[in-house]
């Protein structure tokens, strides 16, 4: 059982970390990685997202969408393109983050496997 105090904190913390969590699960695709990852560097369109990645254009504008969707991205109509962009840039300081994350594994399983030869 919950006392008054923690449902009070469990009632005020969870919308925050489902706003976060949306954030977090629309990042989680390689697909869409990438394109954060390209939209960090520059703006690109439908179609050069579309060769970079290999995929055909309506899963790549699905990827869109679901980046859009979660506030992570911004699009602009010229002529006949539209054209993507990175809202917060700083996403790619949690994108680093996480490849902080994986070298640390990393050197955790390389020390684990050094003292598995000896």
């Amino acid at each position: 059982m919950y006392d008054k105090g923690e449902t009070k904190m469990k009632s005020m913390v969870k919308p925050q970390h489902e706003a976060r969590a949306k954030i977090i699960k629309a990042m989680a695709h390689p697909s869409r990685l990438f394109i954060i990852e390209e939209l960090s560097r520059h703006e690109c369109c439908v179609n050069e997202l579309t060769e970079m990645i290999g995929a055909d254009a309506s899963t790549v504008s699905k990827h869109l969408s679901v980046l859009k969707n979660a506030g992570l991205v911004t699009d602009e109509k010229r002529a006949n393109s539209i054209y993507y962009t990175l809202r917060c840039p700083c996403i790619m300081d949690f994108v680093s983050c996480v490849e902080d994350v994986l070298s640390a594994n990393a050197k955790e399983h390389n020390e684990i496997l050094k003292c598995c030869k000896k």
